[in-house]
């Protein structure tokens, strides 16, 4: 009869057991498998991924134009709890009025972003005031807003990952003497290539 000594021992033919931080890790992360048919792909052009990039979306938009003012709410709310709490302990009032007009600030600065359709500035903004929030230990009100500029920073992670993808898949132009030009794309490296040592 195995033992629990014996399981997982080399050269039983199976793959040693995962530990739970592997469990746990391949749980929320899968690793990246060159074949794998679930990968998500992209197939717009070049043309359409810097349009893309270039302006945010109306989803993303009207997210931004909502928590703009809910920003500046939260503000108001944290900015006039934090002098009430400094009034209660007989402390100066003024660095926690300038808190309020910065938090009123970042809200302003969401608002202006989101009408301008700069995604990246978006997520910058959002994210700054969710930490601003967040290290007032307003847990509650800062997590949201980091989440969405979070949410914001990686939409144009991956418009940028997909535009590196479709630009390394164009075919480059030939030259006149029939040869690819110095300036154009080169072809991806091998990955299983180990250089001699």
């Amino acid at each position: 009869m195995a033992t629990s000594e014996d399981i997982g021992k080399p050269g039983d033919g199976d793959p040693p057991p995962l530990t739970r931080w592997q469990r746990l890790k391949y749980t929320i992360v899968q690793p990246d498998a060159a074949g794998d048919k679930n990968a998500v792909t992209d197939d717009r052009s070049v043309e359409e991924l810097e349009e893309a990039i270039r302006s945010s979306d109306d989803k993303e938009r009207a997210i931004g134009l909502v928590a703009a003012p809910l920003a500046a709410i939260v503000g108001i709310l944290v900015g006039s709890a934090t002098i009430q709490n400094a009034k209660n302990t007989h402390q100066s009032t003024a660095e926690f009025v300038d808190l309020t007009y910065v938090l009123l600030g970042l809200a302003v600065l969401v608002l202006v972003t989101s009408m301008l359709r700069k995604r990246l500035f978006q997520g910058i903004t959002l994210a700054l005031f969710g930490l601003a929030i967040f290290n007032l230990r307003f847990w509650g009100f800062g997590v949201p807003f980091l989440l969405a500029g979070a949410w914001y920073l990686v939409r144009a992670y991956r418009l940028q990952q997909a535009l590196k993808r479709a630009e390394a898949d164009l075919p480059a132009p030939p030259r006149s003497g029939g040869t690819r030009p110095a300036n154009g794309p080169r072809p991806r490296p091998n990955k299983r290539y180990t250089p001699p040592t």
